[in-house]
């Protein structure tokens, strides 16, 4: 055993809670815990919080202040598994502080057990302190339970104080505006950070190898700056593996000091075990060019909504809700500028052959016209495809012939949408807002089942919910129940305009 051959009492750099190996050279957490210990004694607070990021000494510290508090004057409770109900959680802490198992399971009753604990701990002239480690693990309504745990107090004192460790997930938690109430209970609040310096990480090392039992030192100078590298400046739980599998590798060849180089192997080798591998995501064939802001909302008013019922609605409705709905109309479309560099000439010419297409089969307006501009888009080249290009157009003779093809077809849809959209006006409460339905939404639904028109339906009641705020501002409204009036009233508009449906006459 390495111990053996450094001739030491103990493990130096074992990463365990042991309060005995505690060095004084961590500024940030020594104010942690002369606070923590102040909040509990003398500051009578109901709240003391500990922030760090992994690896800095936030459980150690804990039992550097349990520790600290005298056996007859307070009763601890070590919670180090908060991911648990409420109910577990109140369990636990009254067993611990009893000694004796809690079988009561009813929330309400642990409660009362609780409180009548708080009083009767308090005249046997001692003082409740419960400790949560990983705090970052308890989810925000437990967080909100211990927040009124807390209400459990006398007029004049605090009887128990709570102290939460945690990583930085538990600040953001805690510092969110939701939780204002909470944040302002909080007595004092505590960041443990790395060690400060190369001087502070030697102090560390030789200290640490003292109480272990070292006579003599083990790492040359020459290593420290190796370490607080390797370490990430200065956080102690890598300090403790990288010196760890130094004093091993020193065994094992029989080193009389370490030096520079073996702690460079060493850290290299830690490094390489401790890299993540990300996974990289291929990159997207992206178009070429841009259209405008007219010219994709022109485009997506032509949409096919035969496209939306498959896919879309069909996500949508599933749930019934509302929110799902508003997340797929906030989806990011993929279309790009006309102004953009293009070098194939062939694109134009392709684009007025689709629409001359189109042209020729205006009886068949389902067409997706976002199919066909993206059929027209050339995707980047690949390695393997190697593609003379043809001699670029001018800028200025490509959009003439984008225009020419955009004013065919805004001239074809519109024919259709003017002449069989519905448009009508509804009241909503006691708001009155337009309602539009789509003439070909209609037709399809007409030859639907009457669950699909109902997806339908609540697919573009979530779309003129959005449109229309001002129908939910108030907080007293259920959004929920103003979406399912909107998509009634969609759904009778769609039988009177369609009364020959058997099937939405049944709705």
């Amino acid at each position: 055993m390495y111990c053996e051959y450094w001739n030491l009492n103990k493990p130096p750099f074992d990463n365990v809670p042991d309060p005995s190996m505690y060095v004084d050279c961590h500024v940030s957490m020594e104010n942690v815990i002369s606070e923590t210990i102040f909040a509990i004694k003398e500051g009578n607070e109901c709240f003391a919080v500990i922030i760090g990021d992994v690896g800095l000494g936030k459980t150690l510290s804990l039992r550097i202040i349990i520790d600290s508090l005298e056996p007859q004057k307070y009763k601890i409770a070590l919670i180090t598994n908060p991911s648990i109900s409420f109910s577990q959680l109140l369990r636990e802490i009254i067993g611990q502080i009893t000694g004796k198992q809690c079988e009561e399971n009813t929330k309400i009753n642990l409660l009362e057990i609780f409180n009548h604990l708080l009083f009767e701990v308090i005249d046997q002239g001692s003082k409740i302190v419960i400790f949560i480690d990983e705090a970052n693990a308890i989810s925000p309504a437990n967080l909100e339970n211990l927040r009124l745990l807390t209400n459990m107090q006398d007029d004049k004192r605090n009887l128990f104080t709570l102290v939460l460790a945690g990583q930085m997930e538990l600040a953001r938690r805690l510092e969110h505006p939701k939780r204002a109430n909470l944040f302002q209970r909080i007595g004092t609040y505590g960041r443990i950070d790395k060690l400060p310096s190369e001087e502070s990480v030697k102090t560390y090392i030789e200290t640490r190898l003292k109480i272990a039992g070292a006579q003599r030192k083990f790492f040359s100078e020459d290593c420290i700056p190796v370490i607080w590298e390797a370490s990430d400046h200065g956080i102690p739980r890598l300090i403790n593996k990288i010196c760890k599998l130094c004093l091993k590798a020193g065994e094992t060849n029989e080193f009389r000091t370490i030096t520079p180089e073996v702690t460079t192997q060493i850290a290299e080798r830690f490094q390489k075990l401790s890299q993540v591998a990300l996974q990289k995501r291929k990159p997207r064939n992206r178009p070429d060019f841009e259209l405008t802001k007219d010219e994709i909302s022109m485009l997506e008013e032509m949409e096919d909504p035969e496209d939306i019922s498959e896919t879309t609605i069909e996500q949508e409705t599933e749930s019934e809700s509302l929110i799902a709905a508003e997340e797929v109309q906030e989806a990011p479309q993929a279309f790009v500028s006309p102004e953009a560099k293009i070098q194939d000439k062939s694109l134009a010419e392709n684009l007025e052959n689709q629409s001359k297409v189109i042209s020729n089969q205006e009886n068949k307006p389902q067409i997706s016209l976002r199919k066909i501009v993206a059929s027209t888009i050339p995707l980047k080249k690949t390695a393997e495809t190697k593609t003379e290009l043809k001699p670029p157009i001018t800028a200025e003779d490509l959009k003439e012939k984008t225009k020419v093809q955009i004013d065919r077809l805004t001239t074809l849809t519109k024919k259709f949408k003017d002449e069989e959209d519905v448009n009508e006006e509804i009241i909503i409460g006691s708001q009155k807002i337009k309602l539009t339905i789509p003439k070909q939404m209609i037709k399809q639904a007409a030859s639907s089942s009457r669950e699909k028109a109902n997806k339908m339906a609540g697919y573009l009641a979530a779309q003129i919910l959005k449109d229309n705020q001002q129908l939910i501002s108030s907080p007293l409204i259920d959004p929920v129940a103003v979406w399912n009036e909107i998509k009634d009233a969609i759904l009778i508009k769609m039988n009177i305009s369609s009364t020959s449906n058997s099937t939405l006459a049944a709705l």
